[in-house]
């Protein structure tokens, strides 16, 4: 019987029409009150899968995404990405009239985010104890650089700082050179991942008999060193530290980035013994497979330089497209080295949709990344992308019962 295919769900709705969410979080309320990466994105997940996430910015300022970056026509592209699927209000919450909208707005809410330093919230007058007088049953994400104690809590805190901090950049890099960062919020995207996953557990939790909500302190320094799989051990047991070993692994090889022919690059893993087999009788030195140190990764590891210049020679005499062919013929592991071009133009990503077309009424048509999974069942979508600041004043503050004589009273004064 044929698999049945499960495809991303449709976008449905414009900018200036958010329709009603659908999907498994629908009807999950989700006041997004963080700025910038960690938070935000995972609100973002959040929404892209049915909740009602309401974006709360400052009035004047508003999320630092939306200049952040490449922009077009003056139109940050970013925030239409990590805004999407979200109502947008303003409220100044650190004066005590916007922090009384933010109380009306927590009183119907399940998940709250924010990423304001540790005491901020506390000196608004809108401590975790406050709000859950208001509402037992919120879920409180606090997504910080340090967590909410100890020595460096108080300080500023980004995803570079957490790429250092983990032991990330101290094995990422090329033997004898520096320490390498990622060239994009590897951090904060991982941390983003992280807080939906911590959220759908505390969702879980409080629906369960006798629960109730709770504060989950989510430190951006911590995810990544879960992502270091053994290195913990490895120094606690055996006081080893991982070097820096560019592109090659200390557990397998070969495992490398190599020039093709026509000038392409493509890399090649072979962390399962019977797949490095393979690569030998592919490139043409089955010979080495019988070696004492072949049937070990890590012992391969130690004849990387040997099994490189195979291996990179045989490459460097086929273009691309035969690579790829020989390579798949005796399955064996090797992709191609993609730039976003070639992302938009493979036949994979188009069949499975992980690049989508959604309108936006600034830009037209925007083609940015789909929602991270497809269910069967309840599908995610995007409904709309990334809204002016303040789009849903009326609309989400009025639905609180705050008049529209109100609401001029508090836009003259700056609270929105």
């Amino acid at each position: 019987m044929e698999a049945e295919q499960i495809v991303p769900g449709e976008r449905s709705a414009t900018a200036e029409q958010p329709d009603t969410p659908t999907g498994p979080l629908a009807g999950i309320v989700v006041v997004d009150a963080a700025t910038l990466f960690a938070g935000p994105l995972a609100a973002t997940i959040l929404g892209d899968y049915g909740a009602d996430v309401v974006k709360v910015e400052h009035p004047d300022r508003g999320d630092p995404s939306r200049t952040h970056g490449a922009s077009k026509d003056g139109v940050g592209l970013w925030w239409k990405m990590l805004g999407r699927n979200k109502r947008t209000v303003t409220a100044n919450i650190g004066r005590p009239e916007g922090a009384g909208l933010l109380k009306r707005l927590i009183a119907r809410a399940d998940v709250l985010i924010e990423n304001f330093r540790p005491g901020t919230l506390e000196r608004w007058g809108l401590s975790p104890q406050t709000l859950h007088e208001i509402n037992p049953r919120l879920v409180i994400a606090r997504v910080t650089g340090f967590g909410q104690f100890g020595p460096y809590a108080r300080r500023p805190g980004f995803g570079t700082l957490a790429e250092s901090m983990s032991g990330f950049a101290a094995v990422t890099g090329e033997p004898g050179g520096p320490p390498t960062l990622p060239p994009f919020g590897l951090a904060d995207g991982i941390s983003a991942l992280t807080c939906v996953n911590a959220i759908m557990m505390a969702l879980h939790h409080r629906d369960r008999p006798g629960g109730s909500g709770q504060v989950i302190d989510l430190a951006i320094i911590e995810p990544l060193i879960t992502l270091l799989g053994p290195q913990p051990l490895v120094w606690d047991q055996l006081g080893q530290v991982q070097p820096r070993t560019g592109n090659r692994s200390v557990n397998n090889a070969p495992r490398n980035t190599y020039r093709t022919k026509d000038g392409r690059w493509v890399a090649v893993s072979t962390s399962a013994n019977s797949v490095a087999e393979r690569v030998m009788r592919l490139v043409g030195h089955p010979e080495v497979i019988d070696e004492p140190w072949f049937a070990s990764g890590a012992r391969r590891a130690e004849h990387a330089d040997l099994l490189d210049a195979y291996v990179g020679t045989w490459i460097s005499e086929h273009d691309l497209a035969s690579v790829v062919e020989e390579f798949e013929r005796a399955e064996a592991a090797v992709s191609p080295i993609y730039d976003i071009r070639d992302v938009f133009e493979d036949p994979q990503y188009q069949a499975l949709g992980t690049i989508t077309t959604v309108d936006d009424d600034d830009l037209g048509p925007l083609r940015m990344q789909n929602v991270l999974f497809r269910l069967s069942e309840t599908p995610g979508s995007i409904r709309w992308t990334g809204r002016p600041r303040g789009a849903d004043n009326e609309d989400v503050w009025g639905g609180l019962g705050v008049s529209a004589a109100e609401l001029a009273v508090l836009r003259d004064k700056g609270v929105v």
